[in-house]
This record gives C-alpha cells, sequence and structure tokens, in this order.
C-alpha cells in the first residue's frame, strides 16, 4: 500500500525521525490558516507546497490546468493562495503518471528548510528496502541527494552505497557511523546522521514496511538532518497488524477497477493487453499469461478467483474484465482441485446469461475434478463459448479469436 509524503512523514516522526514539518489541506481557503499555524510552530517564513499524489517526480512535473510545477516555493504568506490555486484539484504529470494527469486532492504547506546559516546545505538520498538477492534488508544511500536515483546509478554508480543489515542483530552503531563518513559528514551533522539512520530503519521494521525512500535527506545549515521527502510502501499482508495505517489507504489513488476487485474478494491486477484472463492460483496465473503471449496476445489482467467460483463470483469478475475497452477475448483456465469443475462450469453458464449478450470471445479451460463433466456442461448449454481440453487448445483458440 503506498502512502502520501504527509502520511510517510507522520510514520517517520512517530519514531523519532527528525522532518520538514507542514500542514496539509484540502481546501484554497484553509492554505492561510494552515500557513500561520505552520509558523507558530517552526518560525518559517516562506513556504514549501507540494501535491499529494501517489507519484514521484512532482517538482518537475506539471499542473495540466495552471502550468504550475507540482512543488513550488511561496515566498512569504502573501504569495501563498496564488501558488496552492495552481496545484490544487489540477491534474499533475509528471515522468510516472504514463502520460495522464493524477488529480491533485491534498497539497501539503511544509516549512523552508533550505535557511541560511554558518555553513552550506548538503542533499542526500536514502532507502530502506529488501535486497532479494541477499534475502536481508537494505539501506541503499548516495551523496547525489535530490536527483533521479536511476539517473546516478546509470551514469555514476560509484556514488551509490549499501548497507546490507543482518536480521539476527538488526542495524549496529558502527554502520550507522560508516554511511554517515561515507557520505563525507563531519562534526554534528556525523552525530544527527547516525542517529537518523537508526530510527529511520527502526521506522521501516516498526511499521513493516517494503520500502522507505527519502529524496532528499537534508543536512541543514545548522547541521540538523531532516526528511524533506518520503515515499513510503507498506506491505499490505501486514495491514492487520496496523488498522492506524491500514486507515491511511487512498483509494482515489488506486485504479477503480483493482479497488472493486479487492471489495469483491478478487486478486486483481490491470495490465496493458487484450486478452481478459480468470483463473484460480498464482502459478497457474503465470502459465495462462505466458501461453497468451506465445499465441500472440498480450494478457490484459491478473485474476485469482481463488478457491471458490459459483455464479456471483464469476459474474463479478467478467464485470471487472470487461470494463477494459482493450479486452478483445478472455480466457479462463481452471484447476479443480478445491472447487470441483463441474461447479465452475455451472457458475460459468450462470454468470454468462446474466450478462446477456457476451461482447467477446469466451475461451474455457477445465481441468481436474469432474473436468469431463464441466465440459459437457458447457457444450450442451447452447452458448457462444469454446470450450477446450489442453493448454495448447487454448493458445490456439486464442490465436484465432484475434487473427
Amino acid at each position: 500500500m503506498n502512502l502520501h509524503e504527509y502520511q510517510g512523514k507522520s510514520i517517520l516522526k512517530s519514531f523519532g525521525v527528525a522532518i520538514q514539518e507542514g500542514k496539509v489541506i484540502d481546501k484554497v481557503e484553509n492554505a492561510l490558516s494552515a500557513a500561520k499555524e505552520l509558523s507558530a510552530e517552526t518560525g518559517t517564513e516562506w513556504y514549501v507546497v507540494k501535491a499529494q499524489i501517489h507519484a514521484g517526480g512532482r517538482g518537475k512535473g506539471i499542473v495540466a490546468e495552471t502550468g504550475s510545477h507540482g512543488v513550488v516555493l511561496a515566498k512569504g504568506i502573501d504569495q501563498l493562495e496564488e501558488k496552492v490555486k495552481g496545484i490544487l484539484g489540477g491534474h499533475l504529470e509528471t515522468a510516472q503518471t504514463n502520460g495522464v494527469g493524477k488529480k491533485v486532492n491534498k497539497v501539503l504547506i511544509a516549512q523552508d528548510v533550505y535557511y541560511p546559516g554558518e555553513s552550506e546545505t548538503s542533499e542526500f538520498y536514502m532507502s530502506v528496502l529488501l535486497d532479494r538477492e541477499a534475502g536481508r534488508n537494505t539501506i541503499v544511500y548516495s551523496t547525489e541527494g535530490g536527483m533521479d536515483i536511476e539517473h546516478v546509478a546509470e551514469h555514476t554508480p560509484h556514488l551509490i552505497h549499501k548497507e546490507i543489515i543482518d536480521p539476527r542483530v538488526g542495524i549496529q552503531g558502527f554502520q550507522a557511523r560508516k554511511i554517515a563518513f561515507n557520505l563525507g559528514l563531519s562534526g554534528q551533522a556525523f552525530k544527527e546522521m547516525t542517529k537518523f539512520v537508526v530510527q529511520l530503519y527502526s521506522a521501516y521494521e516498526g511499521c513493516d514496511a517494503s520500502m522507505f525512500e527519502i529524496n532528499p535527506v537534508l543536512k541543514t545549515s545548522d547541521n540538523k538532518i531532516i526528511a524533506v521527502d518520503a515515499k513510503v510502501t507498506l506491505d499490505g499482508n501486514s495491514l492487520f497488524r496496523h488498522s492506524d495505517y491500514a486507515a491511511m489507504r487512498d483509494k482515489t489513488e488506486e485504479d477503480p477497477t483493482e479497488v472493486e476487485a479487492d471489495e469483491a474478494g478478487l486478486n486483481f491486477v490491470k495490465l496493458d493487453g487484450n486478452v481478459g484472463c480468470m483463473v484460480n492460483g498464482a502459478g497457474l496465473a503465470m502459465a495462462t499469461m505466458d501461453i497468451i503471449k506465445l499465441s500472440g496476445g498480450n494478457p490484459a489482467n491478473f485474476l485469482d478467483v481463488g478457491g471458490t467460483a459459483d455464479a456471483e463470483r464469476v459474474a463479478k469478475a467478467f464485470n471487472i474484465i470487461l470494463k477494459d475497452p482493450n479486452v478483445k477475448a478472455i480466457l479462463i483456465n481452471i484447476f479443480g482441485g478445491i472447487v470441483r469443475c463441474d461447479r465452475v462450469a455451472q457458475g460459468v453458464v450462470d454468470a454468462y446469461k446474466s450478462i446477456g449478450t457476451f461482447p467477446v470471445p469466451l475461451i474455457v479451460r477445465l481441468q481436474g475434478t469432474n473436468a469431463v463433466e464441466a465440459k459437457k456442461l458447457i457444450d450442451d448449454s447452447g452458448l457462444d463459448v469454446q470450450s477446450v481440453v489442453l493448454l495448447q487448445e487454448a493458445a490456439d483458440k486464442v490465436k484465432e479469436v484475434l487473427a
């Protein structure tokens, strides 16, 4: 589950991590009161207005309606409302929104942390995530903060460092000091960074996150270390332990069909293909998508109906798949282990009839318990459903209907 910046920062703060403070608003008329409250708490006189969407590159992104960037600086309270109006309610297009703007329903009014002082500010990159090759949590960090980490990795990979954490003992003091040293820090900033690293890792573990990405981590001119941004992904399988974090879910940022499928208890992921898939079991789903690809098509989704496939559940799955206008055919591939094939077949027939005129070709392969009875039931239904036995037959049928 992805979080907004302000939500990620609230989690960081609860674990003692220093953050760039801010106030979130969803109405322009609340901007001034939020700014005054922020000024009273932090003393800031300039304000950073940040669009809150689930996408990176907001600073370089453009709001389609106004031409404003997704992150802007208001030099004083007199500029604030104008800056907020340029972002709030508009559609922000970034490098990660695939050419489609995402509506900005909230903005974060944050304090200015680039204030003058005795020393220069520095920006760093830092993230905590699972290194699947090492099988351990890893802190990735770089002196090149504020930049796209992909660009840094491609052009200057020697500037990216990794610190692998042994799960038996957790992060150690020498590792935090090593990170601070590699970032070129000394004195008070060195001490602040070691503290920051330990607390960041504690936050990552404590909230069962899949990723914490802070870009940039800022060394202020008075040698404080703070998180200026926060991109956080939580492990959805752990949310039963964190009801407060589960409540942070913003469904408006998710694909509507995926939200609908989730509420119906279906495992669904939308893809960019032309053949809808309905299967039971993740392994069979992967095999089904492979055979579709080999037949010349492209899977339009991953949809696992699980261990039950009655008429209501199948009809719901059909409706979700058919909401994608790119779908030119649907392939059902069910293995009858927990669920009997004839019950699935009856569910398919009933769901087909409930929809009425079926808009695309439907190919059904049912194997396992009562597979023979299932095929006869579909063949005798009088419906325009193509029933097959072998997976290769299914692939051939897909190729045929797409030709």
